[in-house]
């Protein structure tokens, strides 16, 4: 069966509105400001760092103004195309290609990073996903998280009712369920902490890391 592929706003028609609706529901200074800090800490001036998804390219561009080498990954020509035009993104190499099918060589990347990707994905692609990611970092790299988690009061869970009329029901399940913490333990990752979470629009978005033993 042919992987099932997901625009970054969720629908193709919404690509573009997509930085703007981010800015205006996602605490967007904060959570990629935490998140971009978190990747960074302790990583040696011009390691290499993947982001996987990195859709428009806004936490790609940071964290290469951080010092990173960074290597863009996404699978949509027209998201890549908007990050290619934003100011710094010379910085960052852009590739064409899915998380389920990473094109990069094994044990080639200190940081991997997933921001808002794996709640696009079903069941077995996460694990896939995972997986890819496992392979390309190197032992001792880290994998960070930035996805949706469980709604832990009423507010949240209408917030997170919303977001599964958006972007569909199958792929949140694990997430909105409190199984995202298992999911990376599951995947072969050691060292599984929850670093932050954060009240959005759209439910509860948590920032997680994990360590290839």
């Amino acid at each position: 069966m042919a992987e099932r592929f997901v625009p970054a706003a969720g629908r193709r028609a919404f690509t573009r509105l997509y930085d703007p609706a981010v800015g205006l529901t996602m605490r967007e200074a904060t959570f990629r400001g935490r998140l971009c800090a978190q990747v960074l800490d302790g990583l040696a001036p011009g390691a290499p760092v993947v982001d996987v998804g990195c859709g428009t390219g806004t936490l790609a561009i940071a964290l290469a103004a951080g010092g990173a080498e960074v290597i863009g990954v996404d699978g949509d020509p027209e998201v890549l195309a908007l990050a290619r035009a934003k100011a710094g993104a010379e910085a960052v190499q852009w590739r064409k290609g899915t998380a389920t099918a990473l094109p990069l060589p094994g044990e080639s990347a200190d940081r991997v990073v997933m921001s808002l990707l794996l709640h696009h994905l079903d069941a077995g692609a996460k694990r896939t996903a995972l997986a890819e990611a496992v392979r390309v970092l190197c032992p001792g790299g880290r994998l960070h998280v930035a996805d949706w988690g469980r709604p832990r009061d009423p507010l949240m869970r209408g917030a997170a009712w919303a977001l599964q009329r958006v972007d569909g029901p199958e792929g949140l399940r694990e997430h909105l369920d409190g199984r995202l913490h298992g999911l990376l333990a599951d995947a072969g990752l050691s060292t599984v902490a929850v670093h932050d979470r954060l009240r959005t629009g759209w439910g509860s978005l948590e920032l997680l890391s994990a360590r290839r033993p």
